[in-house]
């Protein structure tokens, strides 16, 4: 069952409430990870699963500081502040910028898109060496971006002191709209790399990713669960995913029985992505 903590009751309806030091036995999976997290104001606990609302930097400052090493991998996928080319554009509204007028109201809006690429840089590589620091030595990060913000991305992670070890490329197939006289914007990537060295040893994943966008979505960048299941296969847990968005991370850990810890500042979102986790655990159950 799940667990909650939430002092913002007053505001809005939790999703499930319960004692507030759910988080504190350290014989759970999460261990050290439950403790450092378990004071933030909205904590919800599904199995395996630490779900929190808060600023993604805030609790990765509390994991650096409580818990550092504890985290097994990375897997992130941040706003990246990109669909434009010059600062202008970038400071539109997501729907405007990554949504076609028919579908622009479908999906609510997320946070954090409007950084110019300098201030996108110098936020990456802070949260990316918060993150760092929580890392175990040798575990995994990936962390998405587009075309545009490829280039920063891999940069802000050397900068945070991680080893880059390459870029995986997700192929979202030729179902994505065409631009007539122009290549199709068919790709998105993952730059990755670990903390310092990783053993040659363990299971191979593939370099490139086919997979179709989905076609229902629950958040306007929702990606798919098998994509997120593939690129875990070679990671540890507890997995930090510090963008939850839809949950969609959580959901492919469940899949592979692997510890989870996920951020979402969005109140909207999280809900969300709580009542999707929940709804997945009680269907396997």
């Amino acid at each position: 069952m799940p667990q909650h903590h939430s002092l913002t009751a007053d505001r809005r309806s939790p999703v499930r409430a319960s004692a507030p030091d759910a988080l504190q036995d350290p014989a759970s999976a999460l261990g050290r990870c439950g403790v450092a997290v378990s004071g933030f104001r909205e904590v919800l606990r599904i199995g395996s699963a630490t779900l929190i609302r808060a600023d993604s930097l805030d609790v990765l400052t509390a994991l650096a500081e409580a818990a550092p090493g504890s985290i097994g991998a990375v897997l992130g996928d941040p706003p990246y502040s990109s669909g434009g080319a010059t600062a202008g554009e970038r400071a539109r509204p997501p729907s405007q910028k990554y949504q076609q007028s028919e579908y622009r109201h479908r999906h609510a809006e997320f946070a954090g898109d409007m950084r110019d690429q300098r201030s996108f840089l110098a936020w990456s590589a802070l949260w990316m060496a918060r993150a760092r620091e929580a890392t175990v030595s040798g575990g995994l990060i990936g962390t998405f971006t587009d075309w545009r913000q490829l280039p920063v991305t891999t940069d802000a992670l050397q900068v945070a002191g991680w080893v880059w070890r390459g870029i995986v490329p997700w192929d979202k197939t030729q179902a994505v709209r065409p631009t007539l006289g122009r290549y199709r914007t068919q790709a998105e990537y993952v730059a990755w790399g670990t903390n310092g060295p990783r053993t040659m040893a363990g299971p191979t994943a593939p370099g490139v990713y086919t997979v179709s966008v989905p076609k229902v979505k629950l958040h306007m960048a929702a990606k798919p669960v098998a994509l997120m299941e593939g690129l875990l296969s070679v990671m540890e847990g507890p997995v930090l995913d510090p963008f939850m968005g839809s949950g969609t991370i959580g959901l492919a850990c469940a899949n592979l029985g692997l510890p989870y810890i996920g951020v979402e500042i969005d109140a909207g979102h999280f809900d969300g992505a709580c009542r999707r986790i929940e709804a997945h655990g009680q269907a396997g159950e």
